[in-house]
């Protein structure tokens, strides 16, 4: 409950008016409600005459005597001096009126106080949202390597959503059902002490019974939404597989996995659901049990005249009143405790996988004061920089490379010789582990990230678009970009004839990650990306390896332009796409084996020689 109430303290504070309103609400709903039970006494007592002798009432000036007395005299003195003069069927009216009157105050203060929530538990679940999205905005590339997406998804969505539930639970519980069982117990006290001190002897029973049946909710709930997070991760897997599941007609063999990780995703749930149901007729069966006690302790007090304490008791009428007011102040308990056993062990469980995301600690980091950085004119240089994912083994080892500005550098190597991981160390995708990187003689982690990563632009072997108009794919992360502007960058990387083909030209739809466009077009308009960023170092990471002939000629046509004014890392296994570079880098098992340009490196008769000599074969 402490975690709980830490959360709604972190994301309620900026709705304090809105908790005070409802406070408010409902002590004003207690008040009307308890006014509209009052009623039914003077009912009772004077129109059915419950008592077996007719009283007759004298007024009692106010603040002489027992307040209490007083006040229920005068009330009955009221209200049959009014039955005296206008007779009782006209008193049947009023009173009938006045409850009726005090139930529509009750119910609009009810419905107030709930309406005023909703923009607490919205506004909660949204800020909620947005900083787990924010968080992976912000989260480096190794946390994803380590979290499948539809576990993300899934944290996103159904946990925040279980989060909402608890939380709109939770605040019935600390708000209004507080001030209705406040309220309720003071004016039981106020009919009978006696009766009020027997009644709370059963509470501490009835709260350990409930605590027992929920104690193991919190655990189930979290295996349940683990395995929604299963669930989610084989439909996300299915979507982006479901052209290789439909050639190897696997279907049968996919349906039979999601039907596994549903069938125990549906058992857990309906454990912790049957948990769950066992909470409301338990807390029903108690509460109902706690009335009858009352009632049969109060009527053989009724019945004796006296009451536990000594002195006269209640009488039939206002007893009755005290068992409907008992009643209703065993339904917020209920309520509270079903709640608080049940939804927000559940909450929490959620919660706990939410701020596995907002908790983790980002080794990426801004330095405390960066150093400025809003140009590049010298080199980047690799001093000893080694990098490992993990402690079991390092990707690279010992690099020393110098990348002077305006120059091509190409990187090249068999798979796994570190190529990608040695580019991706330059944006800080990672950091180093040994070694440092700087630019312009400044180590990049002295730096502000965003300062570092405006100088470069990147075109992968994947083109990363977004389902989005091709305008607002070019345009993407440069701010105010015009027409002009785009248009001009989609020219420049032979984009552009292709796009005003099309019906809507640049305000065309390509689909979820372009796949409306052919593989040269998507790779068209990353160059084009890249080209209107402007950045003054580009990265290519095997940026034609996945085109045909044609689409590769267009493209690196495209590139020649893009790389012309720039300093130029490029990754690649087509040698035939670097062999005008100014120095050719060649990797092997995590360490540069051979340098130059190329004809140098086939006249060494060396690992490039035999890449070359097999790309040739």
């Amino acid at each position: 409950m402490k975690e709980f109430l830490k959360m709604l303290r972190q994301y309620a504070s900026p709705y304090k008016g809105y908790l005070a309103g409802a406070v408010l609400l409902n002590i004003l709903s207690a008040i009307f409600n308890i006014f509209s039970f009052t009623v039914l006494v003077p009912l009772l007592n004077i129109l059915f005459k419950v008592n077996s002798e007719a009283e007759v009432y004298e007024f009692i000036p106010w603040g002489t005597g027992n307040f209490k007395d007083t006040l229920v005299n005068n009330f009955y003195f009221y209200v049959s001096d009014f039955a005296g003069q206008f007779g009782l069927m006209n008193t049947l009216i009023l009173l009938g009126g006045t409850m009726i009157f005090f139930t529509l105050l009750k119910t609009s203060c009810y419905f107030g106080s709930n309406a005023v929530m909703v923009p607490i538990s919205t506004g909660i679940v949204k800020e909620l949202r947005c900083r787990i999205y924010n968080k992976i905005l912000s989260l480096p590339i190794g946390f994803f390597s380590e979290e499948r997406k539809g576990d993300i998804i899934a944290r996103i969505t159904g946990d925040v959503s279980e989060v909402e539930n608890s939380i709109t639970a939770s605040i019935a519980i600390l708000i209004k059902d507080p001030i209705l069982i406040i309220l309720y117990f003071a004016f039981l006290t106020f009919l009978s002490p006696d009766m009020m001190a027997f009644t709370i002897l059963f509470t501490p029973g009835f709260v350990w019974i409930m605590g027992v049946i929920g104690k193991q909710l919190k655990r189930g709930s979290l295996e349940a939404q683990e395995l929604w997070s299963d669930t989610m991760s084989q439909v996300d897997e299915t979507l982006g597989g479901l052209r290789i599941v439909k050639a190897f007609n696997a279907e049968k063999t996919m349906s039979k996995r999601f039907g596994n990780v549903t069938d125990r995703m549906r058992r857990k749930i309906a454990k912790v659901t049957t948990r769950q149901l066992t909470a409301h007729p338990v807390s029903e069966f108690l509460g109902t049990t706690m009335l009858m006690i009352a009632l049969c302790v109060g009527g053989a007090m009724i019945i004796r005249g006296r009451g536990l304490l000594g002195g006269t008791f209640m009488d039939a009428s206002q007893f009755i009143l005290f068992l409907v007011i008992l009643y209703s102040v065993i339904e917020p308990i209920k309520e509270q405790l079903s709640t608080a056993t049940y939804r927000i062990p559940k909450g929490l469980a959620s919660m706990e996988r939410i701020n596995k995301i907002l908790e983790y600690e980002n080794p990426i980091k801004d330095p405390q004061n960066p150093l400025p950085m809003d140009s590049f004119q010298d080199a980047i240089r690799f001093e000893g920089v080694r990098f490992s994912y993990d402690s079991s083994r390092e990707i690279l080892r010992g690099i020393d490379l110098d990348i002077p500005r305006g120059k091509m550098i190409a990187i090249v190597g068999e798979s796994g010789a570190g190529k990608s991981t040695l580019v991706d160390l330059i944006p800080r995708f990672w950091d180093v582990t040994g070694g440092r990187i700087t630019i312009d003689g400044k180590d990049i982690k002295d730096l502000a990230v965003k300062d570092l990563r405006s100088l470069m632009g990147n075109v992968n072997q994947e083109p990363i678009l977004f389902n989005d108009t091709i305008f607002n794919n070019i345009a993407f992360g440069v701010e105010g970009a015009t027409m002009e502007q785009v248009v001009s960058a989609a020219k420049i990387a032979n984009a552009h004839d292709f796009i005003m083909e099309k019906e809507l030209g640049y305000e065309t739809n390509i689909g979820d990650r372009g796949s409306k466009l052919s593989g040269g077009q998507r790779q068209r308009l990353s160059i084009a990306r890249a080209i209107l960023k402007n950045p003054p170092i580009l990265i290519l990471d095997e940026a034609t390896a996945s085109l045909d002939t044609e689409s590769e000629r267009l493209v690196q046509d495209a590139l020649d332009r893009l790389m012309s004014t720039r300093t130029t890392i490029a990754i690649a296994h087509r040698l035939s796409t670097i062999k005008n570079a100014d120095e050719i880098v060649v990797m092997h098992d995590g360490r540069i084996v051979e340098r130059g340009r190329h004809d140098d490196l086939i006249a060494l008769n060396g690992y490039y020689r035999k890449l070359n000599d097999m790309q040739a074969l």
